[in-house]
Formats: structure tokens, sequence, C-alpha cells
């Protein structure tokens, strides 16, 4: 961009610069330097800038500098003590240092590319933060102006636009995007399709990218044309709709570009597509393109076109752009890049052209099989040209220079067409709302552009459009400006309007203006680009905006509001021309494919004929009147994006490169047009805070803020100045002429604190010295008393020595002596010593010569012995082999044994059938039987069951005899070595001995045999065993059908027995009616209340017997009766829990009723049952008010009360899976009978007691085991459990966020009493200090209190207590962290006194009910401590992270480190080492982490289970609650009489 010339008029005024003054000059590296005055010489001031250097500058161009600006800058400009151009770039530079990337001037918003990844910035979280939050409450940011232009449209029902400018580079299609991303969360909703219209907008971002952005010198991925998304609305604020329109596409790009930029991303995309992709298109790499080979670079650092090739296919999927449609496209787009590398060459003919040679040749076949045209045709429409005249038809041939030309004509209008139908196909894939009344419009075009040479029309109109867009600016700050002195009700009407309306004269005029002069020499066809600029100099000579170089005949100058840019008018002619080629319209209307000939629609007949003229100018003219109309029909937002530096890279911040681009996004005007006014304001505790050193007097009495100014303005005797209802409103130089005075005033303190302190260091010094002459006194009589100590000390040394030098020698002579007495003594005691060992070892090899012959002797006598014993032995045992012998003989002729013990079993087994037959026999009798009795088929049962047993056992117990018998018969024959001496013998016994071994296997598979029969037996009785059990089967079914028979009876007699009292009641004679003989059906109990086991059990079967013919009869009428009863006694109990009941010694009424009331019931057994709907609607009808908190309370504990009865109570299906036999056990019983027959019947007294002695234990015994209802009900306790906790929960929330709100910042009048030091006023401000924190612990109490008389389970009191710290954590650190003003010392200590209330709260409150609530404010106190603390620039990293604030990430330990500011003492924050630090850490974990947020989210979940309550909540006894009178006096309620008597 080149250089512009600004003579701009800043704030400020040179007069009150001084010597010693810290001021701006001029520097022409660094735009601005700040220095030192050193000494002024009439209009020129000497300074010394902080690098050394002397700078000499004219005063008018000095500028004061805010020494006591915040270290951290102001996040909104109009802040600044000083508005001027250096006052203004230094507070960017160090925003943009701490990476606060977004910056406002007024309701202006700029934003600096940081160029690199932010993710804590425009995630959800900070989405939430930003919703419904006031401009300027938060930290700037791109979604206060969206959410801004949403509640405008909102409240108001107006329209809405965002003008989002900037140069390429700077981010502005970046900040489209977050803008729409935050309007989408603002106003999204689900698609027709299921994608919402926001993400189909979002999503046709890439797709507009592929073929309308390309990479320049600037920027990678720069826009080529501008963009206006229009965002529809409907009456509910929800996006219905949404519109893309483009405006102004470079198309001169398709042809050509310089080095080292790139062409349209398509095109490189298209070549980097799959081989086959590739092959059909027939393309090859890019640099053998004549249209991208004009440029070396081919690729993007990290960008993979096939990859981006690939994800824009996809793009082109979800914008609903079909793949026969991609085809064309990319077909398009290859015969573009074909149709570029067509050359030509001089023809035969004169002027002529022909295509060049056969690689041309090529290239036009192919663009023409492309196109699907014929190649002839294409030839002709790029090389000849058919002009029509009244007489005849002329065609004539171009030269070759003319038909590179109409190529590239050809290219440019091709490629246009396609990126109109795109956008065209986009909208229609998103679809438009036309009953849409409020849009927000999100305008993303370029910004004003100044090259060193601007030879085309394209910077002439994107110049143009700035300057229509500088008016809307100007004439929109202006508004703001007039609106804030109105609001403050000042007077305004002399400040004079800045405009440029000259300027937008000078071009758009019609007649006369630049662009109509331009279309008016493009008609001309002898007009060249000399005489158009001769016609320009000729019109506007006079006109001050307008300015003719020296020495130039083309060129000519336009002082823009950014300053001077010249341009030559080389080539505007050419370049103006906008008309389609009638050869090439024709030949791609009759092209075969209906996509390209779809691009140029046939014309119509009257403009086929004549051609009409159209130009780039005035097309584009019209588009802008279009989008100005839009613009002045909506509410205007800007945002001015701004480009740090050219190398794209982070922590770079180029002030000269910065300041051209605030002066062309027209924020320096605005700033302008703010001096023009009155610049410095500020609020009347500010400007007391800062100048009532002044007027100290002022301070002193209860005087008001605004007469407090006043009369500090009247001392200072300044005029022009304006005082408004909150603010101080200052005329430009004013605020520098202040300061002077202040700095004097300061100046003279200072001298007069100096004067006093010289003193002080004078008296310190001489008792300094003072002291120092008594220590050198004292220290040199020190020296002598240890010198004569030494002398003394040392003589006593030497006697010393002499006294052990003497006793040395002498212990020396007497060691000698002792050595040689020891040396003697030990040469005798060696002498003995061997001899004695001489005489020992003689004695030992005497002893051993002993032993040796004795024991020879005694071995040999021992052998001798041995041989006699074996001969002994030998004659024995031929003894005993002889007997043995004799005995097998006699074994022999017992065989015939056996054979009796085989009769005896085959007599067995007969017996065994016997009995067998006689089971069957006896089964027989029992399917005979089965009608009699049930007592006796009991007992025969029983008895057969045992004789079964028995005969089993006997079976056993014989089988087992047998068994022995068996293995008993063969006798054991073991071998004896007997010595024989007749063989004969042997072998005759060998040989019966083997006779006997035959018989014994023969007798072994007898024993077999009889096995077999007796296995047979056995699976024979298992059949007769499993028919026993059918039979079982069997009487267990009569067993339930008398079941049944005896509740029916029992509901007889209890509609009996209600019949026989109420006609008691109405007849007196009523006691000589006749009783039924319910007296043998259910057993009375005796005088001691026990009751008869044995005895009554058969008559109760035999009266049930006896009852059941008669059943029939009266069945239904007394069923229906007590199904009316039964429902009765719901009405009633639901009637009676709708009311509040109350609690009994801290239980809940209501709950202990329900569950008593259903455990009597039986209603958690049965399978269809309406109680638990009913009871579950009573419920939620009660809690249908939510701000009633009483009631909620109420039904918090009597739920959790209820839910933990049942979690006790209940057991899960357990009985859905026994068997019918095992649940028929348990009633069949005569205590089950007995609890089946009292439970009908209530009101006997016999019944009662027995109610009351058995079954209320039974109930606090046993658990219950559940149907699919109770389940059901159980779910449904729960759901309504945590409802109800929610809102009680929600309730307090939302008490105390305005409270929180307000708690975050001191309030503005309580703080300037307390710094003003008004003496009557401390009090009250102290108390408003506190009010806030105050409030919030107020309702902490209330609740509490509530929820203490209501009897809530302590473990939700301090669940709810813990979640509602956790949400003031969360909403107190999140708004201290986005909001500056907030982090400062004073603000800390406010909210730390907050805190301190919050602490004592908890304190008094104790921890049954608070538990761990005050551990959840860890982030706020920390935060709060770091705001607090002292000397934090020696706090190092080790001690922030580790000792003052663990638990903050070091996200949130960086934004309060950069956002601290002390407004109480000026200290600073953390030291530059440690930040450096942070954001190195902070960059990493950027890297690793997924989410870098540094804000907190809420949680709102339910924090307890039903486990966590029945663990925690003590256990209820139901007996000891009285039921309300309303169920007392029922008779249906009975039971519960008797229990809580009982």
């Amino acid at each position: 961009m080149g250089e512009l010339n600004l003579n701009l008029v800043v704030c400020g005024s040179p007069v009150n610069i001084t010597v010693g003054s810290h001021v701006w000059v001029e520097d022409p590296a660094l735009a601005w330097v700040d220095g030192q005055v050193s000494q002024i010489d009439g209009q020129d001031v000497h300074v010394k800038t902080k690098n050394g250097k002397r700078v000499v500058a004219n005063i008018s161009k000095v500028f004061p500098k805010d020494t006591e600006a915040p270290p951290g800058g102001v996040d909104d400009m109009t802040k600044l003590s000083y508005l001027h151009e250096p006052g203004v770039l230094q507070n960017l530079a160090t925003r943009y240092e701490l990476n606060e990337i977004y910056t406002y001037t007024g309701n202006i918003l700029i934003a600096i590319n940081p160029f690199q990844r932010l993710p804590h910035l425009y995630d959800t979280h900070m989405m939430e933060q930003y919703k419904g939050a006031a401009l300027g409450e938060l930290s700037p940011h791109v979604f206060a102006i969206a959410d801004v232009a949403y509640r405008a449209m909102i409240n108001e029902g107006k329209s809405n636009s965002i003008l989002v400018s900037g140069e390429s580079g700077a981010g502005k299609t970046e900040t489209t995007k977050m803008l729409m991303r935050y309007l989408a969360y603002l106003g999204g909703r689900s698609g027709v399709e299921g994608r919402t219209v926001e993400q189909q907008v979002l999503e046709s971002n890439p797709v507009l990218e592929a073929f309308g952005n390309a990479k320049t010198v600037r920027n990678n991925n720069s826009s080529r044309f501008g963009k206006f998304v229009e965002i529809q609305f409907d009456k509910s604020g929800r996006i219905s709709g949404a519109a893309v329109r483009t405006y102004l596409l470079e198309r001169s790009r398709v042809c050509q570009i310089s080095d080292p930029e790139r062409n349209y991303h398509c095109f490189y995309l298209l070549c980097a597509a799959p081989p086959e992709e590739r092959e059909k298109y027939k393309l090859g790499s890019p640099e053998s393109f004549h249209y991208l080979n004009q440029s070396k670079c081919y690729k993007l650092d990290g960008i993979s076109d096939a990859e981006e090739y690939l994800a824009t296919r996809r793009a082109m999927d979800i914008v609903g752009i079909s793949e026969e449609e991609q085809e064309a496209i990319f077909r398009i787009v290859a015969a573009i890049l074909h149709l570029g590398n067509i050359e030509f060459s001089k023809g035969k003919e004169i002027d002529s052209s022909v295509v060049k040679d056969e690689k041309s040749r090529f290239h036009l076949n192919t663009t023409a099989e492309l196109l699907k045209c014929d190649p002839k045709s294409l030839e002709d429409a790029l090389i000849k040209r058919v002009m029509v005249t009244p007489e005849e038809i002329i065609t004539r041939t171009l030269d070759p220079e003319a038909a590179l030309g109409s190529r590239d004509a050809l290219a440019k209008t091709v490629y246009s067409r396609l990126f109109d139908w795109i956008v065209e196909k986009i909208n229609i894939s998103i679809g438009q709302d036309r009953n849409s009344k409020a849009i927000i419009g999100v305008l993303d075009i370029y910004g004003f552009e100044s090259f060193k040479q601007n030879r085309q029309a394209l910077p002439f109109c994107i110049n143009y459009t700035n300057e229509k867009l500088q008016q809307h600016f100007n004439q929109h700050v202006f508004k703001m400006e007039q609106e804030d002195y109105e609001k403050e009700q000042i007077n305004w009407s002399y400040i004079e309007f800045v405009d440029n309306q000259d300027v937008l004269d000078l071009i758009e005029k019609k007649p006369g203006g630049i662009i109509s002069l331009l279309d008016e020499a493009c008609m001309f066809p002898k007009s060249t680009h000399e005489t158009f600029a001769q016609k320009l100099y000729q019109t506007f000579t006079k006109n001050k905006r307008f300015i003719k170089p020296k020495l130039s005949r083309t060129n000519f100058a336009i002082s823009h509001y950014a300053g001077e840019v010249l341009y030559m008018a080389d080539l505007f002619l050419d370049k103006n021309k906008d008309y389609v080629v009638a050869e090439h319209q024709d030949l791609l209307t009759a092209s075969k494919c209906s996509f390209a000939a779809g691009l140029f629609p046939p014309s119509p007949e009257e403009s086929s004929k004549s051609s009409k003229f159209s130009s780039i100018g005035s097309r584009f003219k019209l588009q802008l009147v279009s989008l100005m109309d839009t613009l002045n029909s909506t509410e205007p937002h800007y945002i001015r994006c701004v480009k740090p530096n050219n190398v794209l890279k982070p922590a770079i911040f180029e002030n000269v490169n910065i300041i051209q681009q605030l002066r062309c996004g027209g924020v320096l005007e605005a700033i302008r047009i703010s001096c023009a006014g009155y610049p410095t304001r500020r609020l009347f505790d500010e400007f007391l805070l800062r100048f009532g050193v002044l007027a100290p007097e002022v301070l002193d009495g209860n005087i008001g803020e605004k007469a407090a100014c006043q009369m500090i303005l009247d001392k200072m005797r300044l005029e022009g100045y304006q005082l408004g209802k909150t603010k101080v409103f200052l005329r430009a130089g004013q605020m520098a002429e202040l300061d002077a005075r202040r700095a004097e005033v300061l100046g003279n303190a200072a001298k007069t604190i100096q004067r006093q302190i010289r003193t002080y260091i004078a008296r310190r010094d001489f008792v300094v010295l003072r002291r120092a002459a008594i220590q050198l006194q004292s220290c040199w009589r020190a020296i002598s008393a240890c010198n004569f100590y030494e002398q003394l000390r040392r003589e006593a040394a030497v006697l010393k020595i002499q006294k052990n030098f003497r006793c040395y020698t002498a212990r020396i002579s007497y060691k000698a002596l002792q050595n040689s007495a020891i040396i003697v003594q030990t040469g005798m005691r060696a002498m003995t010593a061997r001899g004695e060992h001489r005489f020992r070892k003689q004695t030992k090899a005497a002893i051993k010569i002993q032993a040796h012959a004795r024991g020879h002797r005694e071995y040999s006598y021992y052998k001798s012995l041995q041989k006699a014993a074996i001969v002994t032995q030998c004659g024995w045992r031929q003894r005993v082999a002889r007997k043995e012998l004799r005995k097998l003989r006699m074994a022999s002729r017992e065989t015939g044994a056996l054979k009796e013990a085989k009769d005896k079993l085959e007599k067995k087994v007969e017996e065994l059938t016997w009995r067998l037959q006689f089971e069957k026999r006896l089964r027989t009798e029992l399917e005979e039987t089965k009608a009699q009795e049930i007592t006796k088929l009991q007992e025969a049962l029983h008895s057969m069951q045992i004789q079964v047993e028995e005969a089993n056992a006997r079976v056993i117990k014989e089988q087992e005899a047998a068994r022995k018998a068996i293995e008993d018969a063969p006798p054991v024959i073991k071998e004896t070595p007997v010595v024989v001496e007749d063989t004969a013998k042997i072998d005759t016994l060998t040989a019966e001995v083997e006779s006997l071994k035959a018989l014994l296997l023969l007798e072994k598979q007898a024993a077999e045999e009889a096995k077999k029969v007796c296995a047979e037996a056995e699976s024979k009785n298992v059949d007769f065993a499993k028919k026993l059990e059918e039979a079982a089967g069997k009487v267990d079914q009569l067993q339930d059908s008398t079941q049944r028979l005896e509740e029916k009876l029992s509901n007889l007699e209890s509609e009996n027995q209600v019949l026989r009292q109420q006609a008691l009641t109405m007849s007196p004679t009523a006691k000589t009616v006749p009783a039924r003989s319910r007296t043998t059906i259910i057993q009375r109990p005796q005088e001691n209340g026990n009751i008869h086991n044995a005895e009554t059990k058969p008559n109760y079967d035999t009266a049930l017997v006896v009852a059941s013919p008669k059943e029939p009869e009266s069945e239904e009428k007394p069923q229906k009766s007590l199904n009316e009863k039964q429902q009765e006694n719901q009405d009633l109990l639901v009637k009676c829990i709708s009311e509040d009941l109350g609690f009994a010694g801290g239980k809940p009424v209501a709950a202990c009723l329900i569950y008593k009331s259903l455990l009597h019931w039986r209603s958690f057994e049965v399978e269809r049952t309406t109680v638990f709907d009913r009871i579950i609607q009573s419920v939620a009808s009660s809690i249908e008010v939510p701000d009633n908190n009483d009631v909620l309370a109420y039904w918090l504990c009597n739920t959790s009360t209820l839910l933990m009865l049942l979690q006790h109570t209940l057991k899960a299906s357990g009985a859905a899976s026994l068997t019918p036999h095992r649940r028929r056990s348990s009633s069949a019983s005569l205590f089950g009978r007995m609890s089946q027959g009292l439970r009908t019947s209530p009101q006997t007294p016999a019944l009662s007691f027995l109610n009351g002695r058995m079954l209320g234990r039974l109930d606090d015994m046993r658990q219950v085991e559940a149907k699919y209802p109770a389940l059901l009900f159980k779910q449904q306790l729960t759901a309504f459990l945590e409802k109800i906790y929610g809102m009680i929960r929600d309730n307090l929330k939302k008490e105390i966020s305005p409270l929180i709100g307000l708690c975050i910042q001191a309030p503005r009048t309580s703080r300037s009493s307390l710094v003003k030091g008004r003496t009557q006023a401390n009090a009250v401000a102290q108390q408003a200090l506190i009010a806030h924190w105050q409030s919030i612990v107020k309702n902490l109490n209330n609740y509490l209190k509530i929820m203490k008389a209501n009897y809530v389970p302590s473990i939700l009191v301090r669940k709810i207590f813990t979640q509602i710290f956790s949400f003031i954590n969360v909403q107190l650190f999140n708004s201290l962290l986005l909001r500056r003003e907030c982090c400062s010392f004073s603000n800390g200590e406010y909210v730390k006194s907050g805190l301190a209330e919050l602490e004592q709260w908890c304190s008094n409150a104790t921890e049954e009910y608070v538990g761990s609530a005050w551990d959840e404010l860890k982030h706020i106190r920390q935060a709060v401590g770091f705001l607090v603390i002292h000397q934090k620039p020696k706090k190092t990293l080790n001690e922030l992270t580790n000792e003052l604030c663990p638990v903050l990430s070091i996200q949130q330990l960086y934004r309060i480190s950069t956002m601290y500011w002390d407004d109480k003492y000026g200290t600073h924050s953390v030291s530059a080492d440690v930040i450096s630090s942070i954001r190195v850490m902070m960059t990493e974990e950027s890297q690793n982490s997924v989410n870098s947020s540094f804000l907190l989210d809420d949680d709102s979940s339910i924090p307890f289970s039903v486990d966590d309550l029945s663990k925690t909540m003590p256990q209820v006894d139901v007996a000891d609650v009285e039921p309300p009178p309303l169920i007392r006096e029922n008779s249906g309620f009975v039971f519960l009489l008797q229990r809580s008597e009982s």
C-alpha cells in the first residue's frame, strides 16, 4: 500500500506542554515514540525519546502523553484521557501484547488479527456469557456486537446490519464466521431436513472460498469479492431464512496474476484431484497452464490441495449441488484452464490470426469437448467478429493480440457467470423467508486500497465503495455522539459534522461524475485513455478533491478520506466494458451441455439486433445503491479488522502499518468527529478522584459530586466545558491543561515532602554517626580486655602443658615394666598347657583301641544267633503252610452256600416288585379319592410319602446287603511261601484253586445280573415318583381353587358384617337377628390371645368346603360393593394428602399416611391399580406454582421420606420369578390364611386385635416383592423428587442472580465517598458497599429457614447450598475475568469483604446444612486473593501456581494477571518474565488440551441418587404418626388407629 498523506486534526492542545512533560513525537520507523521535553524554543520543542535520541519537532506535532494510563490499556478508547493518534496506537499495542485483540471506540469494534488460534475466546461458554449482556458490560468482543444487533432487532423490531471491513489478511472472513456462529447460537433452530439454515450458511463458506478466494501478497486466503449475508428472522427471533449477495468479483484474476500470488483456489484444487478425475478433464500440473504459471507460487504452506478438493466436493454436496452439477462445474473450470493455453499467430491476411500450433489445437479441441460445442465454432468465436450493418453482414478477423483479448474475455465471462450461478444455487438451497419482518445483514467487503500502480477500474470501484460506506459510517458516528450528548442533556448544536459528500459527487454525480465520463468514453469507439484523462482534467480543474499529477498525461489522483490515491487511466476503458461478445453468447447458448447453455440464456430479440452498452462502473454503482438502501434501512454496527503485520505472524505489531489501516478504516476519522465535540468525558467520581487535589476544600464538606466538579473547573477558570447528568465533558486541550495544573500542585506537594524527607535523612544520619562512635569506643575497650585475657590464658596453658608432660613420661616407664611381666607370665602358662595336651592325646588313643576290640567280640556272637533264628523260622513256616492247605480243602466243600445267597436275592427282588405294585395301587386309590376332604388327602399323601421313603430306604439297605454278600462270597486266597517237599500235592492243590476261581467267576456274573434287575427296579421307582409329583401338582391346584373360595367367602363375610352393622344401627331390635356361622370359618383368639394351631385347621378347611356351593349366588354384588368401598378409601386418601398435613415429631404425615395405606392395601403386590397414578397427579397439582418455596419444601420432604421408605420396603420383581408351588406354600399356611381373612374385615374386634398384633409387626419385618406398577411409582416419585429439588435450587439462583451481578463491582457512589474521605458519608458508603452481599445472605437464610421448617433432609439441604455456592463461584469468577474494570485492587477488597459475609453465614448455618459449600468458592477466593496481595512483581511463577492460586488454570491465571490494575495504590501486576512464562505454558497446553477456555461451567445436574438418600437419611418409624382427623373418622382406615395405639 502506498504512502498516504493525511493532515489529520487530532485532539490535544500544545499550549500546556512544558519542560519535563511526557509527550509523543513522530518517528519515521515507529510512527510515534514517547519522550520527555527537555527544551522549548518558540514553536520548536526538543524531546529526548526513550531510545536515547534527541528530536526537534514543531509544537503543533507534539502531543501530551497520559502517564497515568492503566498499564493494560483501556477497553474503550473513548475513556482515554488524550484521544489522539499516538494514544490510540499505544492503547491498541498494549492490549495486543496481552492478547486482547478487541477494543471499542464507542460502539465501534476494532479487531486486530492475532495470527494464532485463541479457541477460548469463541467457545460456547463465551457465547453464554455475552448472551443478553449490555455493550461495554463485558470485555470487547465480536459476540457483543452481534448480541447488540440481535437484541435491537428483537426489542425494536428493526433490521440491523454489521459492517466488517479491513484490508486483505485483517481477518474479515473469520470475523464474519464468528458473527454467523453467534447469531446461529441465538436464533438457531432445527431445519426441515435435519440441517439448519445457519448451518447451511456456514457450510457454504468453503464453496465460496474455493471459487472466490485466492492467495495475494498479504493473505493466503483473500476474498476477491464482496459479500453481504442477509440472515432473516421470524417474529419469535428464530432464523427463518438467509441469502448471500456478492459484489465485484475480481474477474481479471482469472487471466492475469502476478508473482507470488495465485489464481482462484478451484483451479489448483482441480489439478490436485484424483488421477481418474484429471484424466477425464485432461489436466496436468498447474505449471503447464498459462493462467496459473504466470506466478511461481503453486502450493500453500500447510495446506493440501488434494484434501481441500475432497472437502470442497463434500461442501458442495451439503449445500445441495448435485453430482451432475458438480461434474459440469469442474468441467467448465477445466475448460477455462485449457482455454488459456490456446495461442494465436499471424494469419496469411492482414490483421488476421490462426491457431498457433498443434499444442494450441489440442487445447482448443479439449475446450470444445469440455464445453460440448463445435471446435470450429469455438475457433471462429475467438478470432472473428460479425458486424451487422443495414446493407450487409461483415465478418472480420482479429489480429493475434485481439484474439488473445477475446480468449481472456471469454474466460472471464464464463467464470463470472459460473460464480454467479454457484451463489444463486447456494441461496436456493438455503431458502429465503419472504415473510420475514427483520433481518441482520453481515457485510464483508474490501477495505480501502492504494497500490503503487492502480491501472484498473477495480481499485477505483473499491475505494468508491469505501467512500460511500465511510459517509454512512460518519453519519452513524455523529448520530451516536449526538445521542450521547442528548442523553447527558448538554448543548451540542454548534458542533460541525464532517462529511465527504464532495468526494462522492466527484465520483458518482450525474452528469459530470468520473463514472459518467468513463461510461461516455467507453461508448465512443474512438475514445482512448488519453482523451478520457484530458476530459477529466478539463471537467475537474477547480475541484479540490481532484489532483492532476505533474508530468503525467493519463494519471489522476483523488483525495479520499484516507489520503490521496493515484490512479492510472491506461486500462480504465478496457476494464470498464462489461458486455458479452455476441459470438461468445451464441457459441455457449448453442452448447450441448445444458449447464453451460444455462449460464448464457438467449438474449431478448430487441437487444440481439443492437448490442446495448454495459459497464462495470455503472453496474457496480447500481449494486452499491441497492446495498446502501439496505444499509440505510437497518441499524448499523461496525467492526474494523486490522492486520498487525505483513509477515502474517503473531506477536508482531507494526505501528506504521496499523496507523495506515486505522486511517483507511475510518477509525481516526471517528476520533476526529469526537474531537470536534467533547473528546474527553469523565464520570463525576473519576474526575474528582483525579483532580480533587486541585481544590482540597471542595472534598471536605458535604457537597454533591456535580457541584464539586463545577467548583474545581471554575477555580481552574476553564471555559467551553459542559456538565451532563453523570459526566464532565471537556473540550480538546482542557484535559492537558488540568493535568498540567495537577502536575504543578503535585510538584509543590512533592517539594514539601522532599524537604521533610531531607530533614529526616540528615537527623537519621547524625543518629547513625553518634551510634557508630559509641560502638567504636566499646569495641576498642573490648579489644584491650581481650588482649589481657589472652595473656592470662597463655600462662595457665603453660602450667597445664608441663603437668601433662610429666604425667606422660611416668606413664611410659610404667607401661614398659608392665609389658615385661606379661611376657614372662605368658611363657610359663604356655609350657604348662602343652604338657596337659600331650597327656589327653595319649588317653584318647587307648580308649579307641579298647572300643574296637569289644566291638569285634560282640559282632561274632550276633552272627551265630542270626543263623540259628533262620533255621527255626523255616521249620515254623512249614508247619503253618500245612495248616492252611487243610483249610482250603475244607472251603472247597462249602460252595453250595453261594447258591443259597442267590436264592435270597431273587426273593428280595420279588418282594421289591410287590412293593412297587403296591405303590401303584396306592396311586390309583389316591386318584379315586381326590374328591374327598382335603385333610384326608393330605394325611394319605403324607403317609404314602413316608412309606415310599421307608421302601426306598429298605431297597437301598437290601441292595447294600446283597452287594456286601456278593463281595464276601469268594474267599480271600493268599499265597504263602511254604517249603513243600511233595510236588504232587502242590499240583493237586493248584488244580483245586483254579476250579474255585472258575466258580467264583460264575458267581460274579450272577451277582451282576442281580444288579441289573435291581437297577431296572430303581428306574421304575423313579417313574412312580414322577407320577406322585404330578399328583401333588393336582393337589396344589385343588389348594389354589380352595384358596380362591376362601377369599370369596371372606369377602361375603365382610359384606355380611357391614350389612349386619348397618341393620343394627337402623333397628333397635336388631339384636335378635341370628348371626351367620362365620365363627366356623375364621378362628377366634383364646382368652390369652393365642391361636389354636392343630385343632382349628380341619374346621377351617371344612367350613370352606361347605360354604363354596353357596358362593356363586352372592359373589358379584358383594365384590362390586367391596371395589366401591376401596375406591372411596382411595378418594379419601388423595383428598387428604392434597392438603397440608404438616409434620408429627419431624416426620411428614402425608408420606407416612401414603406408605401405611399402600402397604395395608397390598397395592405394591398387585398387577394393576390406579392409586399410584392418582397420588402422582395429586403431587403434580400441588407443585404447579413453582415460586411457592414453602409448598416445594413441604413436598421435597414428603417425596424424599416416601422414597426412602419404598427403597427399604420394595424388593424388585423377585415374586414374579417364583414357582406357583412356592407362592402357594406361604399363603396356604395357617398364618397366611389368617392374614388374608383378617385383611378384608377390620371392623371385627377379634380381627382388629390380630391385625394390630400380627400384621403390624409383619410390615416392619419383611420386604414386599413389588410388581411393575409399584416400581413405576417409585421411578415417578424419584423424578418428582429431582424436579422439586431443581425447582428450589433454580428459584434461589433466580433470586440471587441480579445480586451477584451487583456484587462483582463496588457501587461507584460508595467508592467515591470512601475515597473522598467525607466523614459524614463514610458509614453510609460502607453500608452500601456490603448491602448486596447482605441481601444474598438474607436470601440464603430465608431458604434455610423454609427447609428447616419443612424438615427437608439435611443431605438435600447440603446439596442445594453446595450447588448454589458453586453457582456464585462461577458467576463471580466469570464476570471477574470478562470485565477488566472489576480486576482492580479496590474491587478485590470489596469482593473479599462480601466473601467474608458468606463465610460467616456458613459458620452460623453449621456444617449439617452447609457441608462443603464454602469450598466451592475456591476459584473466586483465590482470584480475589491475587487481586489484594501486595508486591505482585516480586512473586514468582512457582509461588503463583503452587501457593497463591493452585486451583486456577494457566489460562485463568494469565487472564487475571494481564487484566489486573491497581486503582488504589498504582502498583503493577506480576513481572513481564512471569507473564512470558505463563504465555509459553498456555501455548503448550492449548496444543495438548481439547478445551482451553478460562471460563467455568455451572453444574445443573442432580447431585444425589436414591441410594444416597436411603443410606444417609435416618429410619422413620411410621407407627408413631397420628392420622389426620379426616382419616381418623372413617371406618376404612381403622388400621391406622390401631397401629398408632399399639
